[in-house]
């Protein structure tokens, strides 16, 4: 019902309430109530109706009010996310791109022979991912019926699926209140920089992430079906991605298992229990 027809129930259905009893009173009921308790029954047989129809009317409005509130916070909140997404563009990436372009230069003058030259490659190249996700974070809309504070994840993944063949099969059962806040913002982090060495060095085609609540905590699962590694040679050869995610989750008391070899790489982070059960996934 419209804002316009409630407002106009509310100033008729009194005028119509007395209508109805004084034709009802004088038609039928005059041989058998007396003219001055007719008079004090017609406030309240309003009164009555008021309390059937009216609340009604009014809890629709409060609902109303309530829908036009959330609406206003969520567009002025896209709005603060579309102005920090244009000031990161406009700020830190662009800084980033002419970084690049300089280190690129270096590269053709034969000027990378500096040891930690790599490293410092690899750190450039990580945070310019790391700020891109972050704009295309901020300038998508949240899914009113997703799990919020997975709309970074959600977002990382679609951009993965325009830039590659990856195709992701997610099944999140881990109710929001069964993570504190800081759970959310270290497991987030896990989870992105998973996807986002899959992205950059496994030459996957299926992603599986999954996670399940169990007796003790939970169990979050991220598997591919890419090219594998061995974890020590990654480390060995300056990559921090693992070590941060080791480091993540040993700050948190949880267990990180990551097992690889060809054709399957299996990450697993769980709180609470054994930290060597399998990944849990379907078929894999």
């Amino acid at each position: 019902m419209t804002y316009k027809g409630i407002k106009w129930l509310i100033l008729t259905i009194p005028t119509l309430t007395i209508g109805i009893w004084e034709y009802v009173r004088h038609e039928f009921l005059l041989p058998y109530i007396s003219m001055e308790l007719g008079n004090w029954l017609a406030p309240v047989m309003v009164l009555l109706v008021s309390l059937l129809f009216l609340t009604q009317l009014f809890r629709m409005i409060e609902q109303s009010q309530a829908e036009l509130n959330r609406a206003k916070s969520v567009q002025a909140a896209l709005e603060e996310r579309e102005k920090l997404a244009r000031e990161l563009h406009d700020g830190i990436a662009q800084s980033l791109f002419f970084l690049n372009a300089q280190m690129g230069r270096m590269e053709t003058m034969k000027l990378t022979e500096v040891p930690s030259w790599q490293k410092l490659k690899e750190s450039v190249h990580r945070t310019n991912d790391y700020v891109r996700q972050a704009i295309a974070n901020l300038r998508h809309a949240p899914s009113m019926n997703a799990i919020p504070w997975l709309q970074s994840v959600d977002s990382l993944m679609n951009e993965l699926r325009r830039e590659t063949d990856l195709r992701f099969d997610t099944a999140w059962s881990i109710p929001e209140q069964g993570l504190t806040s800081k759970e959310k913002v270290e497991l987030l982090a896990i989870l992105r920089e998973a996807l986002l060495n899959i992205h950059k060095h496994a030459r996957a085609a299926q992603v599986q992430i999954k996670a399940i609540p169990t007796d003790t905590g939970w169990r979050c699962g991220i598997t591919d079906d890419g090219k594998g590694f061995l974890p020590e040679d990654v480390e060995k050869a300056g990559r921090y991605g693992l070590k941060m995610m080791r480091d993540r989750a040993r700050a948190m008391a949880w267990q990180l298992d990551i097992r690889s070899c060809p054709g399957k790489t299996a990450v697993v982070i769980q709180k609470g229990g054994d930290g060597h059960k399998k990944v849990p996934s379907d078929g894999h």
